[in-house]
């Protein structure tokens, strides 16, 4: 399929974050000093802001099969860039200023923006995995960056185990749906179940299951969550906060879009027990 510079357009926000962390990568190769790599990081993520109304003018459209640029995702990209921004401020005076030596730091924070903006555009179960490796990988390093301390290389273990643990349910959660639907794409998904006759059998019900217990891994949901206070109190304080912001953000859009486009929200099962998931980890999760 051939891009379109109405495509292009739409794509924007993409385009310039993954640049500007091509770029950051090129700065900290070159300078290894922190101050223009994160006066840099600042500035592609303000660019990326401004490309948003940009964007918003070519949307809502359907980019490949992979991505759906509309106001929902775009609202969410922002919520993501902002947040990742204060972050990057955070992350300058957390590791020292300009006396120490985290240029890498700054080229993680974009690549893990970069993955929760893919997953808010998500309409593909493709896309969904390629946005969620590639902001799990980064936060893998994130967590563990202070690697002469002991508590954040444990904390970036525990992650690692158990975000692979999260993927393969996914993963296994896919291959099922698509088992019996043929298709990965959230709308021919929620077409397919809204036509007469059709619902989930054995295999779609499964998968679905499997899903969810991978998201529930990945939003800290109970049971799911007692990875949570390790990960938490090991991690530096800036990282922290961006996987309770990006990171559950990201991920909780995509969800709600997967549940609206794909059809599966009017299943009475299913909304009893995403209501009884959430009731019980207001209560007992915090």
């Amino acid at each position: 399929m051939i891009l379109t510079r109405s495509d292009l357009m739409a794509l924007l926000p993409l385009i310039t974050l993954a640049a500007s962390a091509v770029i950051v990568m090129l700065a900290a190769a070159f300078y290894r000093r922190p101050q223009p790599v994160a006066a840099l990081t600042l500035l592609g993520l303000i660019i990326s802001c401004a490309a948003l109304p940009l964007a918003a003018g070519f949307g809502p459209r359907q980019v490949t099969p992979l991505l759906i640029v509309d106001n929902y995702a775009l609202f969410y990209m922002g919520l993501i860039f902002a947040a990742t921004l204060v972050v990057t401020v955070l992350c300058y005076r957390y590791f020292g200023g300009g006396g120490s030596r985290h240029e890498a730091l700054y080229i993680l924070l974009l690549l893990a923006a970069l993955g929760g903006a893919v997953l808010v555009a998500s309409s593909h179960f493709a896309s969904f995995l390629l946005g969620l490796e590639l902001l799990s990988v980064s936060l893998f390093a994130l967590i563990a960056y202070p690697r002469n301390i002991g508590h954040p290389l444990e904390a970036g273990i525990k992650y690692l185990v158990l975000a692979g643990f999260s993927s393969a349910f996914l993963l296994f959660g896919m291959a099922l749906i698509y088992a019996q639907l043929g298709t990965m794409q959230f709308a021919q998904i929620g077409a397919m179940l809204a036509a007469p006759g059709q619902r989930l059998d054995a295999y779609g019900l499964a998968g679905l299951a499997l899903i969810l217990v991978g998201v529930g891994f990945k939003l800290a949901l109970v049971p799911f969550h007692m990875w949570t206070p390790d990960v938490y109190e090991g991690a530096p304080a800036p990282v922290s906060a961006f996987i309770a912001t990006v990171s559950k953000g990201a991920v909780l859009a995509m969800l709600l879009r997967y549940f609206a486009v794909a059809g599966t929200s009017p299943l009475q099962s299913i909304t009893l027990v995403l209501s009884m998931i959430a009731a019980v980890t207001i209560m007992v999760g915090n």
